[in-house]
């Protein structure tokens, strides 16, 4: 039996795109030749591939299993290609990386323009959603690597920190709690309604460690809202307070002043950034240049907050701040 490459580089466009026309247009092909190279391919395997007879055009079982099989021999030839690249320039090429959401909407823009000054014949394309969004699509091998908050657990990505970013409590202008003298302590903030990142986000785990940390997980109300600039609307139109990442908020609070930082004693603990990516994956000359931006000196955060946030940053010793409180709440 031969398994023709072609054929099943068809097939698996016609079950990416559910029918025969869909993939068609994609490859630039007429409809009935890709339906004819399927049909060759299953008489090759002599088993059905697809089942024709609803409006989509769906996988069967045996189709399932060889499209899975498709995807790991191509991914496979793409890093042959990756391979054979290493050898030359990068004056041309493609970059697509992966960002969790407040990475990807607040990290990944200034650095795609940094590398697009020093590479400007490769294109970017930026990928951004949740932490386990995209930990699915880098083991999938859809993308090759990722910058997260945090770091994906699976064995089969090579987590490596490169940053770090800390949570801010933030509320709108005009707060009642904004005309504190000193940094607020955890049980003044019992009455509080705290908006927190959907499931699936590393924000959302760090938001219920440090909620924990303060002894106040059980007590405070909470809604949950998608997204870091969601959260910023919400409370900038006075619908509760948030933890939330300090370079997400740098504008509205010093440029803007929609909000308002509240600092809180003890401070919620820095928490990593991170370069991800598989650890069986050949990157590509245009993924290994990123790296390499991501780990100097340029690799750093555009913006953080300045003095308007000093008591939030000061470095007091930890331990001794949590003894306190400790004191005090007994």
């Amino acid at each position: 039996m031969e398994l023709n490459l072609h054929r099943l580089w068809i097939f698996l466009k016609v079950v990416e795109y559910q029918g025969f026309s869909a993939a068609a247009h994609e490859l630039y092909m007429s409809q009935p030749s890709v339906s004819n190279q399927v049909r060759r391919l299953e008489q090759s395997l002599k088993v059905t591939l697809v089942d024709r007879s609803g409006a989509r055009v769906r996988p069967t079982a045996e189709g399932e299993v060889l499209a899975a099989y498709a995807k790991r021999v191509f991914l496979l030839a793409d890093e042959a290609v990756a391979a054979v690249q290493q050898v030359s320039s990068l004056e041309h090429g493609r970059l697509l990386v992966g960002g969790s959401t407040t990475v990807g909407t607040y990290l990944l823009p200034a650095l795609l323009a940094r590398f697009r000054e020093l590479y400007p014949g490769v294109e970017c394309d930026v990928f951004v959603g949740n932490n386990r969004a995209v930990a699915e699509r880098l083991l999938a091998g859809d993308i090759g690597i990722a910058v997260v908050a945090g770091g994906p657990a699976a064995t089969q990505l090579l987590v490596e920190p490169v940053l770090r970013e800390r949570l801010v409590l933030v509320a709108r202008a005009g707060h009642p709690l904004a005309g504190h003298a000193g940094p607020l302590r955890p049980h003044q903030l019992a009455a509080e309604r705290f908006l927190m990142r959907e499931p699936g986000s590393h924000t959302r785990t760090e938001q219920e460690h440090v909620l924990d940390e303060w002894g106040i997980a059980q007590s405070v109300s909470r809604s949950d809202v998608w997204g870091p600039e969601a959260v910023k609307q919400c409370v900038a139109a006075g619908l509760g307070v948030a933890l939330i990442s300090e370079h997400a908020v740098v504008d509205d609070v010093e440029r803007s002043a929609a909000l308002t930082v509240l600092p809180v004693r003890p401070e919620p603990r820095p928490r990593p950034v991170s370069l991800v990516r598989r650890r069986d994956r050949l990157l590509s000359p245009a993924e290994r240049a990123f790296v390499r931006l991501l780990r100097s000196p340029d690799g750093i955060w555009p913006r953080e907050l300045g003095c308007a946030t000093e008591d939030v940053t000061g470095r007091d010793d930890r331990a001794a701040d949590q003894a306190e409180y400790g004191a005090e709440a007994t």
